[in-house]
Protein backbone atom coordinates (compact mmCIF):
# COMPACT_ATOMS: atom_id res chain seq x y z
CA UNK A 1 0.00 0.00 0.00
CA UNK A 2 1.32 3.09 -0.91
CA UNK A 3 1.51 5.37 2.36
CA UNK A 4 -0.39 8.36 2.80
CA UNK A 5 1.92 11.98 1.20
CA UNK A 6 2.48 13.91 4.37
CA UNK A 7 0.48 17.57 4.05
CA UNK A 8 1.72 20.67 2.95
CA UNK A 9 2.93 22.62 5.77
CA UNK A 10 1.14 25.81 6.57
CA UNK A 11 3.03 28.91 5.86
CA UNK A 12 3.74 31.10 9.34
CA UNK A 13 1.17 33.92 8.46
CA UNK A 14 -1.68 31.56 8.20
CA UNK A 15 -0.92 29.80 11.73
CA UNK A 16 -0.49 33.00 12.95
CA UNK A 17 -4.22 33.87 11.53
CA UNK A 18 -5.80 30.41 12.02
CA UNK A 19 -4.06 30.67 15.97
CA UNK A 20 -6.08 34.09 16.11
CA UNK A 21 -9.43 33.73 14.78
CA UNK A 22 -9.35 30.22 14.61
CA UNK A 23 -10.90 27.80 11.17
CA UNK A 24 -13.12 29.96 9.16
CA UNK A 25 -11.55 33.09 10.48
CA UNK A 26 -13.97 32.20 13.72
CA UNK A 27 -12.99 33.30 16.95
CA UNK A 28 -10.75 30.48 19.21
CA UNK A 29 -12.76 30.67 22.03
CA UNK A 30 -16.13 31.63 22.57
CA UNK A 31 -15.68 31.58 26.64
CA UNK A 32 -12.40 34.66 25.53
CA UNK A 33 -14.93 36.37 23.11
CA UNK A 34 -18.07 36.34 26.29
CA UNK A 35 -15.18 37.86 28.62
CA UNK A 36 -14.41 40.51 26.32
CA UNK A 37 -17.82 41.48 25.78
CA UNK A 38 -18.72 41.85 29.21
CA UNK A 39 -15.43 43.89 30.00
CA UNK A 40 -16.34 46.17 27.04
CA UNK A 41 -20.06 46.28 28.90
CA UNK A 42 -18.00 47.21 32.25
CA UNK A 43 -16.02 50.09 30.32
CA UNK A 44 -19.17 51.40 29.20
CA UNK A 45 -20.82 51.32 33.26
CA UNK A 46 -17.41 52.56 33.96
CA UNK A 47 -17.61 55.76 31.21
CA UNK A 48 -21.75 56.35 32.37
CA UNK A 49 -20.06 57.07 35.88
CA UNK A 50 -17.48 59.10 34.82
CA UNK A 51 -20.14 61.12 32.68
CA UNK A 52 -22.53 61.49 36.23
CA UNK A 53 -19.29 62.54 38.37
CA UNK A 54 -18.45 65.28 35.61
CA UNK A 55 -21.54 66.56 35.70
CA UNK A 56 -22.27 67.21 39.55
CA UNK A 57 -18.66 67.78 40.42
CA UNK A 58 -16.97 71.24 39.66
CA UNK A 59 -16.56 74.34 41.21
CA UNK A 60 -19.47 73.97 43.15
CA UNK A 61 -21.10 70.18 43.84
CA UNK A 62 -24.18 69.35 43.11
CA UNK A 63 -26.00 66.36 44.35
CA UNK A 64 -26.90 63.65 42.38
CA UNK A 65 -30.94 64.13 42.90
CA UNK A 66 -30.44 67.68 41.72
CA UNK A 67 -28.85 66.41 38.47
CA UNK A 68 -31.39 63.97 38.17
CA UNK A 69 -33.82 66.91 38.53
CA UNK A 70 -32.39 69.02 36.45
CA UNK A 71 -32.63 66.65 33.40
CA UNK A 72 -36.25 65.15 34.20
CA UNK A 73 -38.02 67.95 35.29
CA UNK A 74 -35.62 71.57 35.17
CA UNK A 75 -37.21 74.61 37.13
CA UNK A 76 -34.66 77.34 35.54
CA UNK A 77 -33.02 77.52 38.87
CA UNK A 78 -29.14 78.45 38.96
CA UNK A 79 -28.38 74.79 39.66
CA UNK A 80 -30.72 73.39 37.04
CA UNK A 81 -28.90 75.92 34.17
CA UNK A 82 -25.68 75.29 35.53
CA UNK A 83 -26.08 71.19 34.58
CA UNK A 84 -28.24 71.87 31.58
CA UNK A 85 -26.71 74.92 29.82
CA UNK A 86 -22.68 74.05 30.80
CA UNK A 87 -21.86 70.77 32.55
CA UNK A 88 -23.81 68.56 30.22
CA UNK A 89 -22.50 69.69 27.50
CA UNK A 90 -18.87 69.80 28.61
CA UNK A 91 -19.42 66.18 29.21
CA UNK A 92 -20.94 65.20 25.97
CA UNK A 93 -17.97 67.03 24.41
CA UNK A 94 -15.41 64.91 26.62
CA UNK A 95 -16.67 61.89 25.83
CA UNK A 96 -17.00 62.50 22.12
CA UNK A 97 -13.30 64.08 22.09
CA UNK A 98 -12.11 61.55 24.48
CA UNK A 99 -13.23 58.41 22.16
CA UNK A 100 -11.97 60.44 18.89
CA UNK A 101 -8.68 60.39 20.60
CA UNK A 102 -8.56 57.01 21.94
CA UNK A 103 -9.56 55.44 18.96
CA UNK A 104 -7.03 57.27 16.65
CA UNK A 105 -4.31 56.46 18.59
CA UNK A 106 -5.41 52.88 18.26
CA UNK A 107 -5.64 52.66 14.61
CA UNK A 108 -2.33 54.64 14.16
CA UNK A 109 -0.65 52.35 16.30
CA UNK A 110 -1.54 49.49 14.48
CA UNK A 111 -1.04 50.81 10.82
CA UNK A 112 2.47 52.29 11.59
CA UNK A 113 3.47 49.18 14.06
CA UNK A 114 4.78 52.22 15.75
CA UNK A 115 3.76 51.68 19.58
CA UNK A 116 4.90 55.72 20.47
CA UNK A 117 2.24 56.90 17.92
CA UNK A 118 -0.14 59.17 19.64
CA UNK A 119 -2.36 62.45 17.67
CA UNK A 120 0.03 64.63 19.55
CA UNK A 121 3.37 62.92 19.20
CA UNK A 122 2.95 62.79 15.49
CA UNK A 123 2.12 65.97 14.88
CA UNK A 124 -1.87 65.65 13.60
CA UNK A 125 -3.32 67.59 16.33
CA UNK A 126 -0.80 70.66 15.97
CA UNK A 127 -1.32 70.63 12.53
CA UNK A 128 -5.14 70.89 13.13
CA UNK A 129 -4.59 73.51 15.33
CA UNK A 130 -2.71 75.10 12.74
CA UNK A 131 -5.64 75.09 10.66
CA UNK A 132 -7.93 76.20 13.10
CA UNK A 133 -5.44 79.16 13.80
CA UNK A 134 -5.29 80.24 10.20
CA UNK A 135 -9.27 80.30 10.15
CA UNK A 136 -9.79 82.37 12.63
CA UNK A 137 -6.83 84.93 12.30
CA UNK A 138 -6.50 85.20 8.84
CA UNK A 139 -9.87 84.62 7.67
CA UNK A 140 -11.90 85.53 10.82
CA UNK A 141 -14.09 82.33 10.65
CA UNK A 142 -15.93 81.51 14.10
CA UNK A 143 -18.35 78.58 12.82
CA UNK A 144 -16.92 74.98 14.18
CA UNK A 145 -18.74 73.76 11.04
CA UNK A 146 -16.41 76.08 8.71
CA UNK A 147 -13.06 76.21 10.40
CA UNK A 148 -13.47 72.15 11.44
CA UNK A 149 -12.30 72.08 7.19
CA UNK A 150 -9.62 73.65 8.25
CA UNK A 151 -8.44 71.61 10.93
CA UNK A 152 -8.65 68.61 8.92
CA UNK A 153 -6.74 70.26 5.86
CA UNK A 154 -3.85 70.37 8.62
CA UNK A 155 -4.21 67.40 9.95
CA UNK A 156 -3.93 65.81 6.68
CA UNK A 157 -1.03 67.80 5.91
CA UNK A 158 1.14 66.86 9.08
CA UNK A 159 0.09 63.10 8.53
CA UNK A 160 2.02 63.54 5.10
CA UNK A 161 4.80 65.37 6.42
CA UNK A 162 5.48 63.27 9.31
CA UNK A 163 5.19 60.13 7.01
CA UNK A 164 7.13 61.58 4.21
CA UNK A 165 10.48 62.85 6.60
CA UNK A 166 9.97 59.57 8.46
CA UNK A 167 10.20 57.56 5.94
CA UNK A 168 12.62 58.85 3.95
CA UNK A 169 16.22 56.85 3.72
CA UNK A 170 16.83 53.19 3.17
CA UNK A 171 15.74 52.15 7.30
CA UNK A 172 12.38 53.23 5.83
CA UNK A 173 9.55 54.59 8.52
CA UNK A 174 10.88 53.04 11.96
CA UNK A 175 8.96 54.09 14.99
CA UNK A 176 12.07 56.56 16.44
CA UNK A 177 11.88 57.95 12.98
CA UNK A 178 8.12 58.63 12.97
CA UNK A 179 7.95 60.15 16.30
CA UNK A 180 11.21 62.27 15.83
CA UNK A 181 9.88 63.54 12.75
CA UNK A 182 6.25 63.93 14.37
CA UNK A 183 7.60 66.10 17.37
CA UNK A 184 9.81 68.34 15.07
CA UNK A 185 6.58 68.87 12.66
CA UNK A 186 4.71 69.95 15.67
CA UNK A 187 7.25 72.32 17.25
CA UNK A 188 7.18 74.11 13.55
CA UNK A 189 3.55 73.94 13.16
CA UNK A 190 3.01 75.31 17.02
CA UNK A 191 5.32 77.79 16.32
CA UNK A 192 3.77 78.82 13.38
CA UNK A 193 0.40 79.06 15.16
CA UNK A 194 2.26 81.09 17.61
CA UNK A 195 3.49 83.46 15.39
CA UNK A 196 0.20 84.23 13.37
CA UNK A 197 -1.32 84.74 17.21
CA UNK A 198 0.81 87.52 18.33
CA UNK A 199 0.17 89.44 15.42
CA UNK A 200 -3.85 89.39 16.49
CA UNK A 201 -3.95 90.11 20.06
CA UNK A 202 -7.63 89.55 20.02
CA UNK A 203 -7.37 85.86 18.37
CA UNK A 204 -4.85 85.28 20.78
CA UNK A 205 -7.26 85.49 23.87
CA UNK A 206 -9.81 84.00 22.24
CA UNK A 207 -7.49 81.26 21.42
CA UNK A 208 -5.39 81.40 24.81
CA UNK A 209 -7.45 78.35 26.79
CA UNK A 210 -8.27 76.55 23.62
CA UNK A 211 -4.81 76.19 22.50
CA UNK A 212 -3.74 74.74 26.01
CA UNK A 213 -6.57 72.29 25.92
CA UNK A 214 -9.62 72.86 27.03
CA UNK A 215 -13.32 71.00 27.53
CA UNK A 216 -14.76 74.70 29.08
CA UNK A 217 -17.79 76.48 27.75
CA UNK A 218 -18.70 74.70 24.62
CA UNK A 219 -22.20 75.10 23.24
CA UNK A 220 -24.71 72.87 22.27
CA UNK A 221 -24.51 74.13 18.49
CA UNK A 222 -21.10 73.22 18.49
CA UNK A 223 -21.67 69.54 19.68
CA UNK A 224 -24.35 69.58 16.89
CA UNK A 225 -22.24 70.82 14.17
CA UNK A 226 -19.07 68.56 15.12
CA UNK A 227 -20.63 65.32 16.38
CA UNK A 228 -21.42 63.74 12.71
CA UNK A 229 -17.75 64.46 11.98
CA UNK A 230 -16.97 62.51 15.11
CA UNK A 231 -19.38 59.99 14.13
CA UNK A 232 -18.23 59.09 10.83
CA UNK A 233 -14.69 58.66 12.33
CA UNK A 234 -15.84 56.50 14.48
CA UNK A 235 -17.75 54.28 12.46
CA UNK A 236 -15.21 54.21 9.85
CA UNK A 237 -12.25 53.43 12.57
CA UNK A 238 -13.91 50.46 14.15
CA UNK A 239 -14.80 48.60 10.77
CA UNK A 240 -11.39 48.48 10.44
CA UNK A 241 -9.98 45.94 12.65
CA UNK A 242 -10.10 43.02 10.57
CA UNK A 243 -7.83 44.66 8.18
CA UNK A 244 -5.46 45.98 10.65
CA UNK A 245 -5.28 42.65 12.32
CA UNK A 246 -4.31 40.89 8.79
CA UNK A 247 -1.73 43.95 7.81
CA UNK A 248 -0.04 43.45 11.22
CA UNK A 249 1.22 40.41 9.64
CA UNK A 250 3.11 42.40 7.14
CA UNK A 251 2.08 44.02 3.87
CA UNK A 252 2.86 40.76 2.06
CA UNK A 253 0.78 38.01 4.46
CA UNK A 254 -1.70 41.10 4.07
CA UNK A 255 -2.43 40.57 0.49
CA UNK A 256 -2.11 36.67 0.32
CA UNK A 257 -5.05 36.63 3.36
CA UNK A 258 -7.05 39.38 0.59
CA UNK A 259 -6.33 42.80 2.11
CA UNK A 260 -6.14 45.84 0.30
CA UNK A 261 -3.43 47.13 1.29
CA UNK A 262 -3.42 50.42 -0.07
CA UNK A 263 -7.61 51.23 0.73
CA UNK A 264 -7.34 49.94 4.31
CA UNK A 265 -4.20 52.76 5.04
CA UNK A 266 -5.92 55.46 3.08
CA UNK A 267 -9.60 54.51 5.14
CA UNK A 268 -7.53 54.34 8.18
CA UNK A 269 -5.69 58.23 7.09
CA UNK A 270 -9.24 59.54 6.75
CA UNK A 271 -10.86 57.94 9.96
CA UNK A 272 -7.77 59.58 11.88
CA UNK A 273 -8.38 63.08 10.05
CA UNK A 274 -11.96 62.99 10.79
CA UNK A 275 -11.08 62.08 14.57
CA UNK A 276 -8.17 64.57 15.18
CA UNK A 277 -9.69 66.97 13.13
CA UNK A 278 -13.34 67.14 15.17
CA UNK A 279 -11.34 66.77 18.56
CA UNK A 280 -8.91 69.05 18.12
CA UNK A 281 -11.28 71.90 16.31
CA UNK A 282 -13.95 70.71 19.26
CA UNK A 283 -11.43 71.15 22.62
CA UNK A 284 -7.85 71.98 21.14
CA UNK A 285 -4.74 69.92 20.89
CA UNK A 286 -4.40 67.10 23.68
CA UNK A 287 -1.64 65.13 24.10
CA UNK A 288 -0.74 61.34 25.20
CA UNK A 289 -5.06 60.15 25.37
CA UNK A 290 -4.23 58.24 22.52
CA UNK A 291 -0.81 57.08 23.56
CA UNK A 292 -1.78 55.83 27.26
CA UNK A 293 -4.53 53.94 26.66
CA UNK A 294 -4.40 51.77 23.26
CA UNK A 295 -1.29 50.09 25.28
CA UNK A 296 -3.39 49.81 28.66
CA UNK A 297 -6.61 48.18 26.57
CA UNK A 298 -3.75 45.76 24.94
CA UNK A 299 -2.89 44.60 28.09
CA UNK A 300 -6.04 43.05 29.23
CA UNK A 301 -7.42 41.73 25.63
CA UNK A 302 -4.36 41.75 23.75
CA UNK A 303 -3.01 42.32 19.81
CA UNK A 304 -6.92 42.04 18.36
CA UNK A 305 -7.79 45.13 17.00
CA UNK A 306 -11.46 44.15 16.65
CA UNK A 307 -11.02 44.48 20.31
CA UNK A 308 -8.29 47.44 20.65
CA UNK A 309 -10.21 49.83 18.65
CA UNK A 310 -13.88 49.52 20.70
CA UNK A 311 -12.47 49.18 24.28
CA UNK A 312 -9.81 52.30 23.41
CA UNK A 313 -12.71 54.07 22.22
CA UNK A 314 -14.17 53.63 25.54
CA UNK A 315 -11.41 53.86 27.74
CA UNK A 316 -9.92 57.07 26.23
CA UNK A 317 -13.30 59.05 27.74
CA UNK A 318 -12.79 57.90 30.82
CA UNK A 319 -9.79 59.04 31.76
CA UNK A 320 -10.15 62.41 29.85
CA UNK A 321 -13.33 62.91 32.30
CA UNK A 322 -11.55 61.84 34.83
CA UNK A 323 -8.40 64.50 34.32
CA UNK A 324 -10.95 67.23 33.60
CA UNK A 325 -12.99 66.55 37.08
CA UNK A 326 -9.58 66.40 39.06
CA UNK A 327 -8.21 69.75 36.73
CA UNK A 328 -11.88 71.29 38.54
CA UNK A 329 -11.42 69.70 41.95
CA UNK A 330 -7.77 70.81 42.93
CA UNK A 331 -8.49 74.43 42.08
CA UNK A 332 -11.62 75.43 43.27
CA UNK A 333 -13.07 77.68 42.21
CA UNK A 334 -11.09 78.29 39.22
CA UNK A 335 -9.91 75.33 37.51
CA UNK A 336 -6.57 73.36 35.59
CA UNK A 337 -7.42 72.76 31.98
CA UNK A 338 -7.79 69.29 30.51
CA UNK A 339 -4.81 69.10 28.43
CA UNK A 340 -2.39 70.30 31.16
CA UNK A 341 -4.18 67.48 33.26
CA UNK A 342 -3.52 65.17 30.55
CA UNK A 343 0.02 66.08 29.53
CA UNK A 344 1.10 65.59 33.94
CA UNK A 345 -0.43 62.09 33.88
CA UNK A 346 0.60 60.78 30.08
CA UNK A 347 4.25 62.52 30.27
CA UNK A 348 5.35 59.84 32.71
CA UNK A 349 3.66 57.06 30.74
CA UNK A 350 5.46 58.26 28.20
CA UNK A 351 8.88 58.46 29.52
CA UNK A 352 8.58 55.04 31.01
CA UNK A 353 7.74 53.62 27.95
CA UNK A 354 10.64 55.01 25.49
CA UNK A 355 13.19 54.13 28.51
CA UNK A 356 11.37 50.31 28.36
CA UNK A 357 12.16 50.28 24.56
CA UNK A 358 15.27 51.66 25.06
CA UNK A 359 16.23 49.17 27.76
CA UNK A 360 15.06 46.45 24.88
CA UNK A 361 16.92 47.05 22.52
CA UNK A 362 20.09 47.29 24.35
Amino acid sequence: MRPAEDPEPASPAALTVEKREGPQGKPPRRGRSAALAGGLAVAAGLLVLMAMASVALGARSVPLSVVLDALLSPDGSSDHTVIRELRIPRTLLGIGVGAALGLAGALMQSLTRNPLADPGLLGINEGAALGVTLALALFGLTDPAVYVWFAFGGAALASLIVYSLGSAGRSGAGPVRLTLAGIATGMVFTAMASALLRMDPQTYDRMRFWLTGSLAAPTADTLVRLAPFMAAGLALGLLLGRPLNMLSLGDDAGKALGVAVTRTRVLTGVAVTLLCGAATAAAGPLWFVGLAIPHAVRAVVGQDQRWVLPYSALAAPVLLLAADVTGRLIARPGEVQVGIMCAAIGAPIFILMARRRRLAAL
